[in-house]
């Protein structure tokens, strides 16, 4: 699955009618909910405010509102740019305002999937994957260069805890385990366990 890089804003010109995607990251149907009305509240005088949103591990909670565009033409476009996308805990609004031009139920469906896309685009994508985390307790002499040598090794060292050994929080891709394992054994001649403690989903470039 794939989130947005950051929330934000951008909007298009169509026929005269603007249409402002607002994207945010939520965790939540309810976070999904408050920040739809919000966007609502904000722009109470536009024609329209739709909405889209998918949420959970695998995006499995997801709903769209047409807000009185023709049945179809608006949120369920909006839904399936997010599908296309393998987005997930992300919230999309596009305001519209009227510019005067009707522009057909096929014209919505463009003008909503296309408002939403190119939202994504411009704010950026990251793909979310499984991490293991671990702590690894090392020699005070050793820490410095442990540390460095894991930092090129897909390993991410989250954390330093400095007491009887310095304590190192990692997180490893998880199906990098093994190989971890390994090049942790090497460097510290089998010396330093890894202590397997949660898995936990991080957000990458890529």
């Amino acid at each position: 699955m794939r989130v947005i890089a950051r929330d934000g804003v951008h909007e298009i010109e169509i026929q005269r009618s603007r249409f402002r995607c607002a994207l945010a990251r939520v965790s939540d149907d309810e976070q999904a909910a408050a920040f739809i009305a919000g966007v609502r509240r904000e722009h109470w005088d536009a024609t329209h405010n739709c909405s889209a949103f998918r949420v959970g591990p695998d995006g499995g909670s997801q709903r769209s509102s047409d807000d009185g565009e023709p049945g179809g033409t608006a949120g369920v476009p909006m839904l399936e740019v997010l599908l296309r996308r393998e987005l997930t805990d992300v919230a999309a609004v596009v305001t519209r305002w009227f510019g005067g031009i009707k522009l057909g139920a096929g014209g919505l469906v463009r003008a909503y999937g296309r408002s939403v896309s190119e939202a994504v685009d411009a704010l950026g994508t990251l793909r979310r994957v499984r991490h293991t985390e671990m702590l690894l307790a090392v020699e005070h002499a050793e820490a410095g260069r442990v540390q460095n040598a894991l930092l090129t090794a897909s390993c991410r060292v989250v954390d330093v805890e400095y007491g009887a050994d310095a304590v190192l929080t990692v997180q490893v891709p998880s199906d990098e385990v093994a190989p971890f394992r390994a090049r942790l054994a090497e460097l510290t001649a089998g010396t330093v366990e890894a202590l397997i403690t949660r898995e936990v989903d991080v957000d990458v470039p890529g």
